[in-house]
């Protein structure tokens, strides 16, 4: 991690796009001339990721909470009303409900994203977050608290589209793969605390409502803290070269954002920062405001194909149907606790947030391709593992087990943190907020869809069969990110435009 105190540029003749966790290292651009080191404060460069993630932290919250949530509804004597015995469209209803909100969120963030900017979208993420977990926890009846459910998973939706496209465009580049990466990391953090507190909360009566009501203050501290950030500099000044504000009065917006994000100690480098992005823009054409039928040609529909191709792989190689039989495949090896799902959630949980700790610490050193390269082969291995110990190794719970861990650490170092890394890199800018719409509205599709096919085709299949379907999925994953997934590391977003593109 870089220190706070500003180095002195590297001689020009640096290798193009090298990389360095160094401040102020110097690289040879791709674009124009000489690019100058990006100098910055360690503490003003982190907050701009912090209140974002509170986004992510509260998605997985939702996820961690809703199981122990659910059961807790259901009790005749735990949970506190009348209308305890849901029917199972109901129980879908329940859990599913932020998964539907965060499709119309996906949505909805398509058309207005480039409209009202980032830091507002995550301000409106947020009170939807706090609207959704206070109706949802004081529902007097199942349809207010279905209406809950969704105006809280819009918020998701809203805050996955637009976080990692305010960490990209806010952070420096030597640590930008990092800190999106790290939103998984919260994303993982707060499933692991939807659990802990989920369980805390479990036997007690009408405790659901304590579950959901916990959102509320971390969703407070999210919009504060987004009402305090300044906007995106380059959303301003991309704003400005189309036409939909006064380019002076944009500029110097941007200078004075710039100087927040990075430091106040390192505020003379803005004005030269932000006349580097204009000419970039420029030469890059961002001056032109795209169509809908743009997206779907040129560098923007290699963008898409790459992005939305991450996210859909990401879902449909099996990840949450995997996690469905972490408890029946511990059971099984012998641990007695493994009975016990919320135990085996909290023990999945903090496996995952070491390994994605270790992605996070390493993304900016290896790059992007070698983790999701690596990774995914991993994946392969432990699907293939998992459709053997089900169709004729059942007799050796050790394969399963091998299977299940090394298919959620390598899920960890690869498609978990990286997916979204890429998606929040690889579109040019003025796609970037459609773009990241189409992305997250695949994600949260697929998410769905595997969700709903997965019981029918267990039943259909066998679990075995269904995860051998899953590891060929997995080795059409890999060849298309070896044949199509670019590097990213140490380059600019206006790079990576200009390079991978």
């Amino acid at each position: 991690m870089a220190s706070d105190a500003e180095q002195r540029p590297r001689p020009s003749s640096a290798k193009e796009g090298s990389p360095s966790g160094e401040i102020g290292s110097a690289r040879e651009p791709l674009i124009i001339g000489v690019r100058d080191s990006e100098s910055y404060s360690v503490p003003a460069a982190i907050l701009p990721f912090l209140f974002p993630a509170f986004g992510g932290l509260l998605f997985g919250y939702d996820i961690g909470a809703t199981s122990s949530a659910t059961i807790s509804i259901e009790s005749p004597t735990l949970s506190g009303v009348s209308w305890y015995n849901l029917s199972s469209v109901e129980i879908g209803l329940l859990t599913s409900g932020s998964l539907y909100g965060a499709l119309i969120g996906s949505v909805l963030a398509f058309n207005v994203a480039d409209f009202v900017g980032r830091r507002r979208e995550l301000i409106v993420s947020a009170l939807l977050y706090f609207v959704g977990a206070l109706i949802t926890a004081f529902a007097p009846n199942f349809p207010v608290l279905v209406l809950g459910r969704l105006l809280f998973g819009i918020g998701i939706g809203l805050a996955m589209h637009a976080a990692p496209m305010y960490i990209a465009e806010t952070t420096p580049t030597p640590i930008r793969g990092q800190l999106i990466s790290l939103k998984e990391f919260f994303i993982v953090l707060g499933m692991v605390a939807g659990y802990g507190i989920g369980s805390l909360f479990v036997e007690t009566i009408a405790g659901w409502r304590y579950m959901y009501g916990v959102s509320s203050p971390v969703a407070i501290i999210m919009g504060l803290g987004m009402w305090w950030l300044p906007a995106s500099p380059r959303w301003l000044l991309l704003r400005a070269i189309q036409g939909k504000g006064d380019v002076q009065n944009s500029k110097d917006l941007a200078i004075c954002s710039l100087r927040q994000l990075r430091g106040q100690a390192f505020g003379d480098s803005t004005q030269r920062q932000v006349d580097e992005i204009l000419a970039e823009f420029s030469c890059l054409g961002e001056e032109k405001e795209i169509t809908f039928g743009e997206i779907f040609q040129g560098k923007c529909l290699k963008a898409l194909w790459i992005g939305a191709g991450l996210v859909l792989f990401q879902q449909i190689t099996g990840q949450p149907s995997v996690l469905y039989y972490a408890a029946s495949i511990f059971q099984s090896a012998g641990f007695s606790g493994a009975s016990d799902a919320t135990r085996v959630s909290i023990l999945l949980g903090v496996f995952k947030l070491i390994m994605t700790g270790i992605a996070v610490v390493v993304v900016d050193k290896l790059g992007r391709r070698p983790l999701l390269l690596g990774g995914v082969s991993g994946i392969v291995i432990s699907l293939f593992l998992l459709g053997s110990y089900y169709v004729f190794l059942d007799n050796a719970p050790v394969v399963a087990v091998v299977g299940l861990l090394l298919y959620v650490g390598c899920y960890q170092i690869s498609f978990g943190p990286i997916g979204w890394l890429m998606i929040a890199e690889i579109f040019p800018l003025r796609l970037r907020g459609r773009g990241l719409g189409i992305a997250v509205l695949v994600n949260f599709g697929a998410n769905a869809l595997v969700t709903f096919a997965f019981s029918p085709l267990k039943e259909l299949l066998g679990a075995g069969i269904l995860f051998y379907i899953f590891c060929v999925i997995a080795v059409a994953s890999l060849s298309f990110i070896y044949l199509v997934v670019p590097e990213t590391k140490g380059l600019t977003l206006e790079e990576i435009e200009a390079k991978c593109l």
